[in-house]
This record gives C-alpha cells, structure tokens and sequence, in this order.
C-alpha cells in the first residue's frame, strides 16, 4: 500500500484586515528603546536622541532631524575622520514622537549602561541616547589595510543603546591566559577596558583578490567579552556629504 502524499501547509494569505491586524504597530510600554520587530527600533522620543545617518524609516509627531557638524565630537574626532576617511555620521532627532529607525535588515539589540563602557565597530551602532559620551577610536594599524579602514565608537556611562548585526551575534569572553582572535570584519563590540591588537597572518599572495578577512586577525587578551557576529561585514558607511 502506497503511503499518501504529504497535505501541504495552508498558504499563507490573508484578507486585507487580517494583514492589518498582524502587522500594526503595538506600544509594548518597555520606554524609551523598544523592539517593534527583531529588525526595527521603536523609539519612544521626548527629547533627543542620536541616530545613525539615513536609518530612520519613519515616524509620527513632532520630530526635527539635524545633522551633526563636523566639530560637535570635538577637534580630536575631527581629525580622526580626515585621517581615515570614516567616521559614524550622527542625525539627532529632537521632539515628540515615535520615531522607527532599521538598518539594511540588521538584527537589533538594546544595552542598558550603567557607568560602563563599550567599544562597537562604527558601522553597527543604530541610535543611543545624549547621555552618553561617544568618541572615536581608530585602529591605526590596520586602517590602510582593510578596505575603507576600521573606526570603532566609544560609548561611556549611562544610558541605552542599540547596536545592528547580521545575524544572531555571539559573546566569547576573554579571560586571562585564554585569548581571543578574531576577523575585524566579523568583530562587533568588546569591553571598554580592552585594548585588541592586530596579528598578521599573511604572505603577499593574500593580497590578491579578497585579502581582506583572516589575513588580518583581532587578538584580545586579558579579562572582557567579544561579541561577534556570523558575517563578514566589509561594507563601511559612507564619508560622502
């Protein structure tokens, strides 16, 4: 006897008000920074907040959008950008509102800080609040290596952010004798109290064609956390004005 062919799964389709009903916008009341989906910030705006440039997709209210000036993370920072080319270009929205911010699909996860610190690769910080200090790290070493160089974000103190990753991202911690290497590219955020030095793993020959993923490596030593994510990102934001 013939075993039956599989019933196949209902199609997925809705009426109009079905599509409506699952999908609308739903206060979740968790404040200020909410997941409205796994790949969408929901920001609960009184006041200001610090986006990355191009990532809001919408909102409703009374929100004004500004660009930061080239001076407003100080002359040092300033620097930092004419050197490398790069640097995490900032709008501050200001208002009341609900403010909807994505980029390119990117996972999104909030961090609350406590008078803490954190460095995160320039181009996965999504938003996070004027309280804290943002600088400019560069990683000198390698920016004339990897294409469009490697910048990172120093964040300090006390609020909320959100940063991006492609994909779930994954925590190693570092502990003293058992260091952590990584790529650059996959590399998304480690602790403020660690300083990651580069190691090379090359001969010319890599530098033909991709060479730009464990040719150059991130070692991390001493007592912190990596977090890291399952892609290589390449891709840097954008220095054009």
């Amino acid at each position: 006897m013939s075993t039956p062919p599989p019933v196949p799964e209902k199609a997925q389709i809705h009426t109009l008000t079905e599509f409506l009903q699952s999908t609308v916008q739903q206060d979740k009341g968790h404040g200020l920074f909410e997941k409205e989906t796994e790949r969408l910030l929901e920001v609960n705006l009184n006041g200001r907040i610090n986006t990355k440039m191009g990532s809001m997709v919408a909102y409703n209210g009374n929100i004004k959008f500004t660009r930061e000036k080239a001076l407003d993370q100080g002359l040092g920072n300033l620097l930092k950008k004419a050197v490398s080319g790069e640097g995490m270009r900032i709008t501050y929205a200001d208002g009341q509102g609900k403010l909807y911010l994505a980029d390119a699909g990117k996972k999104v996860s909030i961090i609350n800080l406590q008078n803490e610190s954190i460095f995160i690769n320039g181009n996965d910080v999504l938003a996070f609040e004027p309280t804290l200090e943002h600088k400019i790290t560069m990683m000198k070493k390698v920016a004339a290596m990897l294409s469009g160089g490697l910048f990172n974000i120093q964040l300090s103190g006390t609020g909320m952010l959100a940063l991006t990753t492609h994909y779930e991202p994954i925590t190693l911690m570092v502990e003293p004798g058992k260091p952590v290497v990584t790529d650059p590219n996959a590399t998304v955020a480690w602790a403020g109290d660690l300083t990651p030095q580069f190691k090379t793993d090359t001969s010319f020959r890599t530098f033909i064609g991709r060479g730009s993923g464990e040719s150059f490596q991130m070692l991390f030593e001493g007592s912190g956390y990596v977090v890291i994510q399952p892609y290589e990102e390449v891709s840097f934001q954008s220095s054009g004005r």
